[in-house]
Protein backbone atom coordinates (compact mmCIF):
# COMPACT_ATOMS: atom_id res chain seq x y z
CA UNK A 1 0.00 0.00 0.00
CA UNK A 2 2.85 2.36 0.85
CA UNK A 3 4.51 1.76 -2.54
CA UNK A 4 1.20 2.36 -4.34
CA UNK A 5 0.71 5.65 -2.44
CA UNK A 6 4.21 6.83 -3.37
CA UNK A 7 3.60 5.91 -7.01
CA UNK A 8 0.35 7.86 -7.17
CA UNK A 9 1.95 10.84 -5.44
CA UNK A 10 4.77 10.82 -8.00
CA UNK A 11 2.24 10.79 -10.86
CA UNK A 12 0.42 13.79 -9.38
CA UNK A 13 3.70 15.74 -9.16
CA UNK A 14 4.62 14.83 -12.75
CA UNK A 15 1.17 15.75 -14.11
CA UNK A 16 1.16 19.00 -12.15
CA UNK A 17 4.54 19.92 -13.56
CA UNK A 18 3.36 19.16 -17.08
CA UNK A 19 0.25 21.27 -16.57
CA UNK A 20 2.36 24.18 -15.28
CA UNK A 21 4.58 23.95 -18.36
CA UNK A 22 1.55 23.91 -20.60
CA UNK A 23 0.19 27.06 -18.91
CA UNK A 24 3.52 28.81 -19.36
CA UNK A 25 3.45 28.05 -23.06
CA UNK A 26 -0.20 28.98 -23.40
CA UNK A 27 0.03 32.33 -21.62
CA UNK A 28 2.99 33.74 -23.48
CA UNK A 29 4.05 37.13 -22.11
CA UNK A 30 6.17 39.65 -23.96
CA UNK A 31 8.29 42.48 -22.47
CA UNK A 32 6.76 45.75 -23.68
CA UNK A 33 8.37 49.15 -23.06
CA UNK A 34 6.35 52.34 -23.37
CA UNK A 35 8.26 55.55 -24.06
CA UNK A 36 6.48 58.88 -23.66
CA UNK A 37 7.25 61.40 -26.38
CA UNK A 38 6.40 65.01 -25.48
CA UNK A 39 5.63 67.55 -28.25
CA UNK A 40 8.55 69.39 -29.79
CA UNK A 41 9.10 72.72 -28.04
CA UNK A 42 7.28 71.77 -24.85
CA UNK A 43 10.52 71.85 -22.83
CA UNK A 44 9.21 69.28 -20.34
CA UNK A 45 12.07 68.10 -18.15
CA UNK A 46 10.22 66.18 -15.41
CA UNK A 47 8.88 62.91 -16.84
CA UNK A 48 8.95 60.69 -13.76
CA UNK A 49 5.89 59.06 -12.11
CA UNK A 50 3.53 59.59 -15.04
CA UNK A 51 0.84 56.90 -14.96
CA UNK A 52 0.63 54.73 -18.08
CA UNK A 53 -2.39 52.44 -18.47
CA UNK A 54 -2.49 49.48 -20.83
CA UNK A 55 -5.93 47.94 -21.40
CA UNK A 56 -6.54 44.60 -23.11
CA UNK A 57 -9.40 43.93 -25.51
CA UNK A 58 -11.21 42.14 -22.65
CA UNK A 59 -10.86 45.12 -20.31
CA UNK A 60 -7.94 43.93 -18.15
CA UNK A 61 -5.82 46.91 -17.02
CA UNK A 62 -2.06 47.04 -16.43
CA UNK A 63 -0.84 50.22 -14.72
CA UNK A 64 2.70 51.47 -14.17
CA UNK A 65 4.64 54.72 -13.68
CA UNK A 66 7.43 56.11 -15.82
CA UNK A 67 11.02 56.68 -14.77
CA UNK A 68 12.90 59.99 -15.11
CA UNK A 69 13.26 59.39 -18.86
CA UNK A 70 9.54 58.88 -19.41
CA UNK A 71 9.95 55.12 -19.87
CA UNK A 72 8.04 52.26 -18.25
CA UNK A 73 7.77 48.52 -18.85
CA UNK A 74 5.11 45.81 -18.83
CA UNK A 75 4.91 42.06 -19.32
CA UNK A 76 1.87 41.48 -21.52
CA UNK A 77 0.20 38.42 -23.02
CA UNK A 78 -0.07 38.36 -26.80
CA UNK A 79 -3.04 40.41 -28.00
CA UNK A 80 -4.35 43.88 -28.87
CA UNK A 81 -4.14 46.74 -26.38
CA UNK A 82 -4.97 50.39 -25.83
CA UNK A 83 -2.14 52.39 -24.24
CA UNK A 84 -2.93 55.75 -22.63
CA UNK A 85 -1.14 58.34 -20.51
CA UNK A 86 -1.97 61.76 -19.08
CA UNK A 87 0.45 64.26 -17.56
CA UNK A 88 -0.32 67.67 -16.06
CA UNK A 89 2.31 70.41 -15.93
CA UNK A 90 2.44 74.07 -14.96
CA UNK A 91 4.60 76.15 -17.27
CA UNK A 92 4.90 79.95 -17.42
CA UNK A 93 1.94 80.31 -15.12
CA UNK A 94 -0.38 78.17 -17.27
CA UNK A 95 -1.58 74.63 -16.61
CA UNK A 96 -1.05 72.32 -19.54
CA UNK A 97 -2.25 68.78 -20.14
CA UNK A 98 -0.31 66.18 -22.13
CA UNK A 99 -2.38 63.23 -23.31
CA UNK A 100 -1.79 60.36 -25.69
CA UNK A 101 -3.27 57.02 -26.70
CA UNK A 102 -2.42 54.10 -28.94
CA UNK A 103 -5.46 52.11 -30.07
CA UNK A 104 -5.30 48.45 -31.16
CA UNK A 105 -1.58 48.23 -30.40
CA UNK A 106 -0.45 44.68 -31.29
CA UNK A 107 1.66 42.60 -28.91
CA UNK A 108 3.05 39.63 -30.81
CA UNK A 109 5.48 36.86 -29.90
CA UNK A 110 8.95 38.41 -30.05
CA UNK A 111 11.84 39.19 -27.73
CA UNK A 112 10.81 42.75 -26.85
CA UNK A 113 8.52 45.52 -28.09
CA UNK A 114 8.84 49.29 -27.68
CA UNK A 115 5.77 51.50 -28.04
CA UNK A 116 6.33 55.22 -28.65
CA UNK A 117 3.41 57.12 -27.10
CA UNK A 118 3.23 60.59 -28.62
CA UNK A 119 1.60 63.12 -26.28
CA UNK A 120 -0.52 66.06 -27.38
CA UNK A 121 -0.41 69.39 -25.54
CA UNK A 122 -3.42 71.47 -24.55
CA UNK A 123 -4.22 74.10 -21.94
CA UNK A 124 -6.79 73.60 -19.20
CA UNK A 125 -10.16 75.15 -20.00
CA UNK A 126 -11.92 77.87 -18.05
CA UNK A 127 -15.37 76.55 -19.06
CA UNK A 128 -15.82 72.78 -18.73
CA UNK A 129 -18.59 70.21 -19.00
CA UNK A 130 -19.53 69.40 -15.41
CA UNK A 131 -22.43 67.06 -16.11
CA UNK A 132 -24.08 65.46 -19.14
CA UNK A 133 -27.50 63.83 -18.84
CA UNK A 134 -28.72 62.15 -22.05
CA UNK A 135 -29.60 58.56 -21.11
CA UNK A 136 -33.15 59.14 -19.91
CA UNK A 137 -35.09 57.33 -17.20
CA UNK A 138 -37.59 54.47 -16.77
CA UNK A 139 -41.25 55.20 -17.46
CA UNK A 140 -43.54 54.78 -14.48
CA UNK A 141 -45.60 52.02 -16.10
CA UNK A 142 -42.51 49.96 -16.94
CA UNK A 143 -43.17 50.17 -20.67
CA UNK A 144 -39.72 51.50 -21.56
CA UNK A 145 -37.57 54.59 -21.15
CA UNK A 146 -38.16 58.30 -21.55
CA UNK A 147 -35.24 60.16 -23.12
CA UNK A 148 -36.52 63.58 -24.14
CA UNK A 149 -35.22 65.23 -20.96
CA UNK A 150 -31.58 65.86 -21.82
CA UNK A 151 -29.35 68.61 -20.44
CA UNK A 152 -25.72 69.65 -19.91
CA UNK A 153 -24.24 71.61 -17.01
CA UNK A 154 -21.35 73.96 -17.79
CA UNK A 155 -18.98 75.07 -15.05
CA UNK A 156 -16.47 77.88 -14.62
CA UNK A 157 -13.48 75.92 -13.30
CA UNK A 158 -11.43 79.05 -12.64
CA UNK A 159 -11.22 81.96 -10.20
CA UNK A 160 -12.15 84.54 -12.87
CA UNK A 161 -15.51 85.45 -14.39
CA UNK A 162 -16.04 83.76 -17.77
CA UNK A 163 -17.60 85.14 -20.95
CA UNK A 164 -19.85 82.60 -22.73
CA UNK A 165 -20.65 84.55 -25.90
CA UNK A 166 -19.98 82.49 -29.07
CA UNK A 167 -19.40 79.23 -27.17
CA UNK A 168 -20.93 76.53 -29.36
CA UNK A 169 -22.37 73.11 -28.47
CA UNK A 170 -21.47 70.30 -30.85
CA UNK A 171 -22.02 66.56 -31.28
CA UNK A 172 -20.47 64.05 -33.64
CA UNK A 173 -21.64 61.94 -36.51
CA UNK A 174 -21.53 58.98 -35.91
CA UNK A 175 -23.88 59.70 -33.02
CA UNK A 176 -23.21 56.39 -31.24
CA UNK A 177 -19.93 54.73 -30.29
CA UNK A 178 -21.15 51.27 -31.31
CA UNK A 179 -21.56 51.73 -35.06
CA UNK A 180 -19.14 50.66 -37.78
CA UNK A 181 -17.24 53.95 -37.89
CA UNK A 182 -16.40 54.95 -41.46
CA UNK A 183 -13.92 57.61 -40.30
CA UNK A 184 -11.23 55.03 -39.54
CA UNK A 185 -8.62 54.59 -42.25
CA UNK A 186 -5.83 52.09 -41.58
CA UNK A 187 -6.81 52.01 -37.92
CA UNK A 188 -6.82 55.79 -37.35
CA UNK A 189 -9.38 58.59 -37.53
CA UNK A 190 -8.59 60.30 -40.83
CA UNK A 191 -9.53 63.75 -39.56
CA UNK A 192 -7.01 63.59 -36.72
CA UNK A 193 -4.15 64.07 -39.17
CA UNK A 194 -6.05 67.00 -40.71
CA UNK A 195 -6.56 68.67 -37.32
CA UNK A 196 -10.34 68.98 -37.16
CA UNK A 197 -13.32 67.46 -35.37
CA UNK A 198 -16.68 66.81 -37.10
CA UNK A 199 -19.71 68.67 -35.74
CA UNK A 200 -22.66 66.70 -37.05
CA UNK A 201 -26.18 67.80 -37.96
CA UNK A 202 -25.87 71.34 -36.56
CA UNK A 203 -24.89 73.29 -33.47
CA UNK A 204 -26.22 75.77 -30.92
CA UNK A 205 -24.41 78.76 -29.46
CA UNK A 206 -24.50 81.52 -26.87
CA UNK A 207 -25.48 84.67 -28.72
CA UNK A 208 -25.69 87.25 -25.94
CA UNK A 209 -23.02 88.54 -23.56
CA UNK A 210 -23.69 85.86 -20.96
CA UNK A 211 -21.21 85.64 -18.11
CA UNK A 212 -20.57 82.88 -15.59
CA UNK A 213 -19.09 83.69 -12.20
CA UNK A 214 -16.06 81.84 -10.84
CA UNK A 215 -16.77 78.30 -9.56
CA UNK A 216 -20.41 78.50 -10.67
CA UNK A 217 -22.63 76.30 -12.87
CA UNK A 218 -25.03 76.97 -15.73
CA UNK A 219 -27.65 74.50 -16.97
CA UNK A 220 -28.42 74.22 -20.69
CA UNK A 221 -31.49 72.14 -21.50
CA UNK A 222 -30.94 70.14 -24.69
CA UNK A 223 -34.44 68.63 -25.00
CA UNK A 224 -37.78 69.61 -23.46
CA UNK A 225 -37.28 72.57 -21.14
CA UNK A 226 -40.34 71.73 -19.06
CA UNK A 227 -41.19 69.93 -15.83
CA UNK A 228 -40.85 66.37 -17.08
CA UNK A 229 -41.56 64.94 -13.62
CA UNK A 230 -45.26 65.74 -14.15
CA UNK A 231 -45.37 62.95 -16.73
CA UNK A 232 -42.55 60.65 -15.55
CA UNK A 233 -41.74 60.80 -11.86
CA UNK A 234 -38.14 59.65 -12.31
CA UNK A 235 -37.38 62.35 -14.88
CA UNK A 236 -36.07 65.88 -14.26
CA UNK A 237 -37.73 69.26 -13.83
CA UNK A 238 -36.11 71.39 -16.53
CA UNK A 239 -38.41 74.42 -16.23
CA UNK A 240 -36.34 76.64 -13.92
CA UNK A 241 -36.11 80.31 -14.81
CA UNK A 242 -32.34 80.07 -14.30
CA UNK A 243 -31.87 77.52 -17.08
CA UNK A 244 -30.88 78.12 -20.69
CA UNK A 245 -32.32 76.06 -23.56
CA UNK A 246 -31.31 75.05 -27.08
CA UNK A 247 -34.35 76.23 -28.97
CA UNK A 248 -34.40 77.15 -32.66
CA UNK A 249 -37.86 76.18 -33.99
CA UNK A 250 -37.09 77.56 -37.45
CA UNK A 251 -34.31 74.96 -37.78
CA UNK A 252 -35.50 72.07 -35.60
CA UNK A 253 -39.22 71.35 -35.93
CA UNK A 254 -39.52 68.01 -34.12
CA UNK A 255 -41.64 68.87 -31.07
CA UNK A 256 -40.81 65.61 -29.29
CA UNK A 257 -37.23 66.82 -28.94
CA UNK A 258 -37.86 70.56 -29.03
CA UNK A 259 -41.28 71.52 -27.64
CA UNK A 260 -41.89 75.11 -26.62
CA UNK A 261 -39.95 75.82 -23.41
CA UNK A 262 -41.64 76.53 -20.10
CA UNK A 263 -42.93 80.09 -19.74
CA UNK A 264 -40.61 80.33 -16.73
CA UNK A 265 -37.57 80.54 -19.02
CA UNK A 266 -36.97 84.00 -20.53
CA UNK A 267 -36.59 84.10 -24.32
CA UNK A 268 -33.25 85.84 -23.77
CA UNK A 269 -32.01 82.46 -22.50
CA UNK A 270 -32.87 80.61 -25.72
CA UNK A 271 -29.71 79.46 -27.53
CA UNK A 272 -30.08 79.84 -31.32
CA UNK A 273 -28.80 77.14 -33.61
CA UNK A 274 -28.01 76.13 -37.17
CA UNK A 275 -29.06 72.92 -38.92
CA UNK A 276 -27.43 71.33 -41.93
CA UNK A 277 -28.12 68.02 -43.62
CA UNK A 278 -31.13 65.81 -42.94
CA UNK A 279 -33.09 65.59 -39.72
CA UNK A 280 -35.50 67.84 -37.88
CA UNK A 281 -34.06 67.38 -34.37
CA UNK A 282 -30.71 67.85 -32.69
CA UNK A 283 -30.53 64.19 -31.74
CA UNK A 284 -27.71 63.79 -29.26
CA UNK A 285 -27.20 60.10 -28.51
CA UNK A 286 -29.02 58.64 -25.50
CA UNK A 287 -26.56 55.71 -25.31
CA UNK A 288 -23.09 57.04 -26.11
CA UNK A 289 -22.70 60.69 -27.11
CA UNK A 290 -19.48 62.47 -28.04
CA UNK A 291 -20.24 66.03 -26.94
CA UNK A 292 -17.97 69.07 -27.13
CA UNK A 293 -17.72 72.84 -26.72
CA UNK A 294 -15.93 75.11 -29.19
CA UNK A 295 -15.41 78.79 -29.91
CA UNK A 296 -14.72 80.04 -33.46
CA UNK A 297 -11.44 81.95 -33.41
CA UNK A 298 -11.22 85.13 -35.50
CA UNK A 299 -14.70 84.30 -36.73
CA UNK A 300 -18.28 83.93 -35.49
CA UNK A 301 -20.80 81.07 -35.31
CA UNK A 302 -22.67 82.62 -38.22
CA UNK A 303 -19.55 82.85 -40.42
CA UNK A 304 -18.45 79.35 -39.46
CA UNK A 305 -21.83 77.94 -40.45
CA UNK A 306 -21.82 79.79 -43.78
CA UNK A 307 -18.30 78.73 -44.80
CA UNK A 308 -18.64 76.07 -47.52
CA UNK A 309 -14.98 75.07 -47.08
CA UNK A 310 -15.83 73.68 -43.64
CA UNK A 311 -18.23 71.04 -44.98
CA UNK A 312 -17.59 67.28 -44.80
CA UNK A 313 -19.95 64.44 -45.75
CA UNK A 314 -19.81 61.37 -43.54
CA UNK A 315 -19.19 58.31 -45.73
CA UNK A 316 -19.87 60.54 -48.73
CA UNK A 317 -23.57 60.88 -47.83
CA UNK A 318 -25.18 64.18 -48.78
CA UNK A 319 -27.63 63.80 -45.89
CA UNK A 320 -24.99 63.29 -43.18
CA UNK A 321 -23.41 66.73 -43.26
CA UNK A 322 -20.69 67.76 -40.83
CA UNK A 323 -18.73 70.95 -40.20
CA UNK A 324 -14.97 70.87 -39.63
CA UNK A 325 -14.11 72.31 -36.20
CA UNK A 326 -10.35 72.96 -35.85
CA UNK A 327 -8.81 71.34 -32.79
CA UNK A 328 -7.62 74.74 -31.55
CA UNK A 329 -11.26 75.91 -31.27
CA UNK A 330 -12.34 73.08 -28.93
CA UNK A 331 -12.38 74.01 -25.25
CA UNK A 332 -13.79 70.76 -23.79
CA UNK A 333 -15.24 67.41 -24.77
CA UNK A 334 -16.43 64.13 -23.28
CA UNK A 335 -16.48 60.74 -25.00
CA UNK A 336 -19.18 58.39 -23.72
CA UNK A 337 -19.22 54.63 -24.38
CA UNK A 338 -22.20 52.31 -24.09
CA UNK A 339 -21.50 50.20 -21.01
CA UNK A 340 -21.14 46.49 -21.71
CA UNK A 341 -20.94 46.86 -25.50
CA UNK A 342 -18.03 45.03 -27.11
CA UNK A 343 -17.88 47.27 -30.20
CA UNK A 344 -17.35 50.75 -28.75
CA UNK A 345 -15.08 52.89 -30.93
CA UNK A 346 -13.64 56.31 -30.09
CA UNK A 347 -14.58 59.37 -32.10
CA UNK A 348 -12.37 61.89 -30.29
CA UNK A 349 -8.63 61.80 -30.97
CA UNK A 350 -6.41 61.72 -27.89
CA UNK A 351 -5.62 65.45 -28.14
CA UNK A 352 -9.30 66.17 -27.37
CA UNK A 353 -10.13 63.23 -25.09
CA UNK A 354 -7.65 60.43 -24.47
CA UNK A 355 -10.22 58.22 -22.72
CA UNK A 356 -13.93 57.59 -22.29
CA UNK A 357 -16.59 57.13 -19.61
CA UNK A 358 -19.08 54.26 -19.61
CA UNK A 359 -22.83 54.93 -19.40
CA UNK A 360 -25.84 52.70 -18.79
CA UNK A 361 -28.77 54.44 -20.44
CA UNK A 362 -32.44 54.54 -19.46
CA UNK A 363 -31.88 54.38 -15.69
CA UNK A 364 -31.74 58.05 -14.74
CA UNK A 365 -27.94 57.95 -14.48
CA UNK A 366 -25.82 60.93 -15.43
CA UNK A 367 -22.21 61.53 -16.45
CA UNK A 368 -20.58 63.70 -13.78
CA UNK A 369 -17.09 65.17 -13.47
CA UNK A 370 -14.70 64.07 -10.72
CA UNK A 371 -13.36 66.48 -8.12
CA UNK A 372 -9.68 67.45 -8.17
CA UNK A 373 -9.13 66.53 -4.52
CA UNK A 374 -5.69 68.09 -4.09
CA UNK A 375 -6.62 71.41 -5.70
CA UNK A 376 -9.97 71.62 -3.90
CA UNK A 377 -8.52 70.88 -0.48
CA UNK A 378 -5.77 73.45 -1.09
CA UNK A 379 -8.33 76.30 -1.12
CA UNK A 380 -8.10 77.75 2.39
CA UNK A 381 -11.69 78.96 2.43
CA UNK A 382 -12.88 75.35 1.96
CA UNK A 383 -11.85 74.37 5.48
CA UNK A 384 -14.82 72.76 7.23
CA UNK A 385 -17.06 73.08 4.15
CA UNK A 386 -16.14 69.97 2.17
CA UNK A 387 -18.49 66.99 2.43
CA UNK A 388 -16.84 63.56 2.17
CA UNK A 389 -18.00 59.94 1.87
CA UNK A 390 -19.49 60.48 -1.59
CA UNK A 391 -22.06 57.73 -2.19
CA UNK A 392 -23.76 58.60 -5.49
CA UNK A 393 -21.44 56.71 -7.82
CA UNK A 394 -22.68 53.56 -9.55
CA UNK A 395 -20.05 51.18 -8.19
CA UNK A 396 -22.66 48.43 -7.99
CA UNK A 397 -23.45 48.83 -11.71
CA UNK A 398 -20.15 49.33 -13.49
CA UNK A 399 -17.65 50.16 -10.74
CA UNK A 400 -17.89 53.88 -11.43
CA UNK A 401 -17.49 56.57 -8.76
CA UNK A 402 -15.54 59.72 -7.91
CA UNK A 403 -12.20 58.56 -6.47
CA UNK A 404 -11.80 61.85 -4.56
CA UNK A 405 -14.54 60.82 -2.12
CA UNK A 406 -15.80 64.43 -2.09
CA UNK A 407 -19.51 65.08 -2.66
CA UNK A 408 -19.23 68.09 -4.96
CA UNK A 409 -22.90 69.12 -4.92
CA UNK A 410 -23.23 68.83 -1.13
CA UNK A 411 -19.96 70.71 -0.66
CA UNK A 412 -21.05 73.55 -2.94
CA UNK A 413 -24.34 73.85 -1.04
CA UNK A 414 -22.14 74.11 2.04
CA UNK A 415 -20.30 77.09 0.56
CA UNK A 416 -17.21 75.28 -0.73
CA UNK A 417 -15.42 76.12 -3.97
CA UNK A 418 -14.88 73.03 -6.10
CA UNK A 419 -12.06 72.47 -8.57
CA UNK A 420 -12.95 69.69 -10.99
CA UNK A 421 -10.56 67.32 -12.74
CA UNK A 422 -9.52 68.45 -16.21
CA UNK A 423 -6.94 66.16 -17.78
CA UNK A 424 -8.54 65.79 -21.25
CA UNK A 425 -9.10 62.13 -20.40
CA UNK A 426 -12.68 61.16 -19.59
CA UNK A 427 -11.48 57.93 -17.97
CA UNK A 428 -9.86 60.11 -15.29
CA UNK A 429 -12.24 63.05 -15.32
CA UNK A 430 -15.76 61.56 -15.18
CA UNK A 431 -17.83 58.87 -13.52
CA UNK A 432 -21.41 57.66 -13.79
CA UNK A 433 -23.65 59.19 -11.12
CA UNK A 434 -26.73 57.39 -9.79
CA UNK A 435 -29.04 60.37 -10.25
CA UNK A 436 -29.21 63.83 -11.74
CA UNK A 437 -27.63 66.61 -9.70
CA UNK A 438 -30.75 68.70 -10.47
CA UNK A 439 -33.06 66.37 -8.53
Amino acid sequence: MKKLYLFLLSMVVILTACNDDDKTDFYKVVPVSVQLQYPSGSEVSEMENVTVTVTSASGVEYINQTNASGLTSFSLPVGLYEITATDKKTESGKSKIYTGSLVNFPVTEQDEITAILNLNESEMSQIIIKELYTGGCPKDDGSGNYHFDKYVVLYNNSDEEAQLQNICLGITIPYNSTVNNGDYVNGSLFYEAEGWMPAGLGFFYFQNSTTLAARQSLVVVLNNANDNTQTFSQSVDLSSSEYYVTYAPEAYTNVNYHPAPSANIPTSQYLPGFRYGAGNAWAISNTSPAFFLFVPENSSPEAFNADADNVNYYNGSSTQVRKKVPFSWIIDGVEVFSYGASNNVKRFPSSIDAGYVDMTNGQGYTIYRNVDKEATEAIEDNSGKLVYNYSLGTSDVNGSTDPSGIDAEASMRNGAKIVFMDTNNSSNDFHQRAKSSLK
